[in-house]
């Protein structure tokens, strides 16, 4: 039987574009394949607790995006959608992964509306976290996050303040997601502090200042999809209008969606049963399974 990665997950690396990308794997090799990708602040082990609970019936990879977590750091500032996009085209196909479950959070979920799109013939499944079209641009969501990037402190002068700060902007957070969150987004600098392991300058620019002709409008890729899609919202999330949701299913009848109550835009630390729950009678549908 192929190598058994279920329950810690093992850490690889591999050069994407340049760059050395890290990621973990779960599970079997030979089991079905399901990609996730994390969003904007976040990193590929915010995924472990749900990887672990796949891990007896998928092969789960998921990737630290370029200038995060033990990923390089990009020197030119590539952090836009079509950068992510061509690394997630070389890790598939580096991986030979032919076909596979699409999983993206917010940041993670703009890379799968446009690489499902671009590739209908590798994703059998594409599944998305608390994003649509707009979700970037404008809005509430939009807002807060720009808000929160712009005040984001470059270090910390210990791990107890990088935990009041992350409880401040996220007051629901489980301990085991935050423990989670302190432990791979941050490392001491040598000099008594704790430093972000992410290109917070380069990232807050791209965010803060894009270039406007690398803004995506993703409502032709919404209308492109060709395989089943699972929109996740979170309740009580101001990045996903409802009525973007809705006006999705409407223009596509292969998308399908659900509301997490009680959750906001991290559904998957916010919610862990529920979204597990979600996703995998998702997966195991006649229309995903077929």
């Amino acid at each position: 039987m192929a190598a058994d990665t279920t329950a810690v997950g093992q850490d690889r690396f591999i050069t994407l574009n340049g760059l050395r990308t890290h990621y973990v794997e779960w599970g079997y090799e030979d089991r079905p394949a399901i990609v996730m990708l994390h969003g904007l602040r976040s990193y590929a082990r915010t995924f472990e607790p749900l990887a672990q609970r796949l891990g007896d019936r998928y092969r789960v990879l998921a990737p630290d995006a370029r200038g995060r977590g033990d990923s390089d750091w990009d020197p030119k500032g590539e952090y836009y959608t079509e950068s992510y996009v061509a690394d997630l085209e070389q890790f598939a196909d580096r991986l030979g992964l032919d076909r596979f479950v699409l999983l993206g959070h917010s940041m993670g979920g703009t890379t799968t509306y446009v690489y499902a799109a671009r590739h209908p013939e590798r994703v059998g499944a594409a599944v998305v976290e608390d994003i649509g079209p707009g979700s970037s641009l404008s809005g509430e969501g939009a807002k807060r996050i720009k808000r929160e990037v712009a005040n984001t402190p470059p270090d910390f002068p210990s791990q107890e303040a990088a935990r009041a700060y992350w409880r401040d902007i996220r007051p629901n957070i489980s301990e085991d997601a935050l423990d989670s969150r302190l432990r791979h987004t941050l490392a001491p600098d040598g000099e008594g502090r704790w430093r972000w392991k992410f290109d917070l300058a380069g990232i807050a620019a791209a965010r803060l200042d894009p270039d406007p002709a690398r803004q995506v409008d993703l409502w032709p890729y919404v209308d492109a999809l060709r395989c089943p899609t699972l929109i996740v919202r979170g309740g009580e999330s101001d990045f996903l209008p409802a009525a973007t949701m809705a006006a999705m299913t409407q223009r596509n009848p292969r998308i399908h969606t659900v509301e997490i109550p009680g959750a906001g835009h991290y559904v998957h630390d916010d919610a862990p049963d529920l979204f597990h729950h979600r996703l995998t009678r998702f997966l195991r549908s006649s229309e995903v399974v077929r």
